[in-house]
Protein backbone atom coordinates (compact mmCIF):
# COMPACT_ATOMS: atom_id res chain seq x y z
CA UNK A 1 0.00 0.00 0.00
CA UNK A 2 1.60 3.23 -0.57
CA UNK A 3 1.75 5.99 1.57
CA UNK A 4 -0.65 8.67 1.60
CA UNK A 5 1.06 11.88 2.94
CA UNK A 6 -1.33 14.63 5.11
CA UNK A 7 0.02 17.64 4.42
CA UNK A 8 -1.69 19.26 7.51
CA UNK A 9 0.34 17.48 9.76
CA UNK A 10 2.34 19.87 11.93
CA UNK A 11 5.67 19.43 10.29
CA UNK A 12 4.22 20.23 6.87
CA UNK A 13 3.04 23.54 8.63
CA UNK A 14 6.32 24.18 10.08
CA UNK A 15 7.78 23.41 6.63
CA UNK A 16 5.88 26.29 4.86
CA UNK A 17 6.31 28.90 7.67
CA UNK A 18 2.77 28.58 9.13
CA UNK A 19 4.29 27.53 12.47
CA UNK A 20 7.24 28.94 13.81
CA UNK A 21 10.45 26.71 15.16
CA UNK A 22 13.56 27.41 17.05
CA UNK A 23 15.95 25.93 13.97
CA UNK A 24 19.18 24.69 14.36
CA UNK A 25 19.62 23.90 10.99
CA UNK A 26 18.29 24.37 7.30
CA UNK A 27 19.95 22.97 4.00
CA UNK A 28 18.09 22.32 0.82
CA UNK A 29 16.46 19.29 1.75
CA UNK A 30 16.30 19.06 5.33
CA UNK A 31 15.29 21.28 8.25
CA UNK A 32 16.35 20.69 11.72
CA UNK A 33 14.46 22.56 15.14
CA UNK A 34 14.83 21.89 18.83
CA UNK A 35 12.00 20.34 20.35
CA UNK A 36 9.06 21.48 22.12
CA UNK A 37 9.25 19.28 25.15
CA UNK A 38 12.27 18.30 25.11
CA UNK A 39 13.18 14.49 26.44
CA UNK A 40 16.94 15.36 27.43
CA UNK A 41 19.42 18.52 27.80
CA UNK A 42 19.56 18.06 24.02
CA UNK A 43 16.57 17.06 21.58
CA UNK A 44 16.36 18.04 18.17
CA UNK A 45 14.28 16.77 15.33
CA UNK A 46 15.46 16.72 11.99
CA UNK A 47 12.50 16.35 9.12
CA UNK A 48 13.21 16.32 5.12
CA UNK A 49 11.18 18.99 3.29
CA UNK A 50 9.90 16.46 0.75
CA UNK A 51 6.41 14.71 1.77
CA UNK A 52 7.62 11.70 3.23
CA UNK A 53 5.97 9.54 6.02
CA UNK A 54 8.32 6.97 7.33
CA UNK A 55 12.24 6.41 7.35
CA UNK A 56 10.82 3.17 5.11
CA UNK A 57 9.42 5.53 2.55
CA UNK A 58 12.22 8.14 2.59
CA UNK A 59 14.79 5.71 2.32
CA UNK A 60 12.59 4.28 -1.59
CA UNK A 61 11.39 7.23 -2.91
CA UNK A 62 13.03 9.77 -1.68
CA UNK A 63 16.39 10.97 -4.39
CA UNK A 64 19.64 10.52 -4.08
CA UNK A 65 20.23 14.19 -3.26
CA UNK A 66 17.57 14.24 -0.69
CA UNK A 67 19.10 11.20 1.02
CA UNK A 68 22.55 12.46 0.91
CA UNK A 69 21.76 15.92 2.51
CA UNK A 70 19.05 14.57 5.10
CA UNK A 71 22.16 12.57 6.52
CA UNK A 72 24.82 14.81 6.21
CA UNK A 73 21.95 16.96 8.35
CA UNK A 74 21.92 14.67 10.86
CA UNK A 75 25.64 14.81 11.19
CA UNK A 76 25.67 18.19 10.88
CA UNK A 77 23.26 18.61 14.07
CA UNK A 78 25.27 15.69 15.98
CA UNK A 79 28.54 18.36 15.74
CA UNK A 80 26.53 21.44 16.70
CA UNK A 81 25.20 19.79 19.76
CA UNK A 82 28.68 18.08 20.73
CA UNK A 83 27.76 14.63 21.10
CA UNK A 84 29.64 13.10 18.71
CA UNK A 85 31.34 9.99 20.44
CA UNK A 86 34.20 10.43 17.90
CA UNK A 87 35.05 13.92 18.59
CA UNK A 88 35.02 13.64 22.37
CA UNK A 89 31.20 13.97 23.14
CA UNK A 90 29.07 11.53 25.22
CA UNK A 91 27.02 10.17 22.95
CA UNK A 92 23.80 10.76 21.56
CA UNK A 93 20.29 8.93 20.32
CA UNK A 94 18.78 8.88 16.81
CA UNK A 95 15.12 7.08 17.36
CA UNK A 96 12.88 7.59 14.07
CA UNK A 97 9.37 6.53 14.98
CA UNK A 98 7.16 4.55 12.58
CA UNK A 99 3.40 3.70 12.48
CA UNK A 100 1.13 2.45 15.02
CA UNK A 101 3.41 -0.09 16.84
CA UNK A 102 6.49 2.44 16.74
CA UNK A 103 4.00 4.71 18.18
CA UNK A 104 4.37 7.69 15.40
CA UNK A 105 2.77 10.77 16.79
CA UNK A 106 3.55 12.95 13.57
CA UNK A 107 2.81 11.46 9.82
CA UNK A 108 5.74 13.01 8.48
CA UNK A 109 9.23 11.50 8.70
CA UNK A 110 11.32 13.04 11.49
CA UNK A 111 14.63 11.75 13.38
CA UNK A 112 15.02 12.80 16.97
CA UNK A 113 18.44 13.37 17.94
CA UNK A 114 18.82 13.45 21.74
CA UNK A 115 21.64 13.55 24.41
CA UNK A 116 22.99 15.68 26.96
CA UNK A 117 22.62 12.72 29.70
CA UNK A 118 22.71 9.17 30.46
CA UNK A 119 19.26 8.09 28.20
CA UNK A 120 19.00 4.54 30.06
CA UNK A 121 17.95 1.61 27.88
CA UNK A 122 15.55 2.37 25.05
CA UNK A 123 13.43 -0.92 25.07
CA UNK A 124 14.49 -3.80 28.43
CA UNK A 125 16.31 -6.67 26.89
CA UNK A 126 14.45 -9.79 25.25
CA UNK A 127 14.58 -13.10 27.94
Amino acid sequence: MAYAYDTNNIFAKILRGEIPCNKLLETEHSLAFHDIRPQAPHHVLVIPKGPYVTFDHFALEASDAEKADFLTAIGKVCAALGVQPGEGGAGYRAISNAGNDGVQEVPHLHVHILGGRVLGRMLERAE
